[in-house]
């Protein structure tokens, strides 16, 4: 079985091939490098360097490889940058996902993963968010994801209207929130937004790394947030692309949350202790905007998508550390 990887070249997305082929499956990527790595995709992994916006590309590699399903997680994934650039993230997430759903229809795909956001949620008022937690996404990135889902949602009832079960298209979204760790050191996240990343290029280059408020209602007075590994993810990525392609029907939207979460004066402590570099956080004023506690429940995931934390705090800035050392000059900038 042969599935398609949007945004294959990626962190996330690179994580993802890796664990279809473990899996026996057989990917193939479209990513136009815009924040991929062709360096990240598999040298016998068929790769086509092309955004998702091409139509003719994406429907040229529908068929070309008999692709049977679509991963899709190719996106403008940046929300602080998305408030900004508004209209670039709708076009890359929004008209970026009608046209890869146009192309499917066209070639007959009928199984969609899609890789959706916890930032759909925006800020909300409960201590652990479910799938039925009220979505109301407070950046165009968070609303682009939540448009993405409707879309989808919206295909799958039009091809299913009167018509045969087997024609509708086969869906999910999941939702999840921060994503580190390595699978494999020769995979790292490279985004500039990103806590580990962050922390990591500030003790590289010598400087104090920062924590953005410390007297939050929290146990320690930092914040709070679900952190998950890449591996698990992808993981769960893939069972969710077996149960489609095998005609199962799943729900609509799963979180994919550690019920529990970490905070981030607890990252600090652990990656002090992980790198053996003895660092003291400069603490600094809070960021507008920010909750003190978002962390999601993984009930539902669990049930149906073998969604499991295999990996303790450590274990995720362990592995992450390692691909940052042995990136080391080849490390993005």
């Amino acid at each position: 079985m042969t599935w398609l990887v949007t945004g294959g070249a990626g962190y996330i997305g690179s994580h993802v091939v890796l664990a279809l082929r473990e899996a026996g499956l057989a990917p193939v990527v479209i990513d136009d490098l815009s924040s991929g790595f062709a360096r990240f995709v598999p040298e016998d992994v068929p790769f086509v360097q092309a955004s998702i916006l091409d139509g003719e590309t994406v429907r040229g590699t529908l068929r070309e490889h008999g692709v049977e399903g679509v991963i899709h997680l190719a996106g403008f994934k940046y929300a602080g940058v998305s408030v900004r650039r508004p209209l670039h993230t709708y076009a890359q997430n929004v008209q970026g996902t009608a046209t890869l759903l146009e192309a499917m229809v066209a070639e007959g795909v009928r199984n969609l993963v899609f890789s959706s956001s916890a930032a759909t949620f925006g800020t909300p008022d409960v201590d652990l968010v479910t799938e039925q937690t009220p979505t109301n996404p407070e950046s165009p990135y968070g609303e682009s994801k939540l448009i993405g889902e409707w879309l989808i949602a919206d295909v799958a009832r039009a091809g299913s209207d009167g018509g045969n079960d087997d024609d509708r298209l086969r869906h999910t979204s999941l939702r999840y929130f921060n994503v580190v760790g390595s699978g494999t050191p020769r995979l790292f996240d490279t985004s500039p937004h990103n806590l580990f990343p962050l922390v990591f290029d500030a003790l590289a280059h010598g400087r104090t790394p920062q924590i953005n408020g410390d007297d939050y209602p929290t146990p320690d007075g930092t914040c709070v947030r679900d952190y998950v590994h890449v591996a698990d993810l992808a993981h769960s990525h893939v069972v969710a692309a077996q149960r489609l392609a095998a005609g199962e029907t799943l729900e609509p939207v799963y979180n994919l949350g550690s019920g529990e979460g970490s905070s981030v004066r607890q990252i600090m402590d652990t990656i002090r202790e992980v790198t053996g570099i003895d660092f003291t956080p400069e603490i600094k004023p809070r960021r507008p905007g920010d909750p003190a506690r978002i962390v999601a429940t993984g009930e539902l995931a669990r049930r149906d998508l073998d969604w499991a934390m295999r990996h303790d705090l450590r274990a995720m800035v362990a592995s992450a550390w390692e691909a940052r050392q042995l990136a080391g000059n080849d490390y993005p900038a």
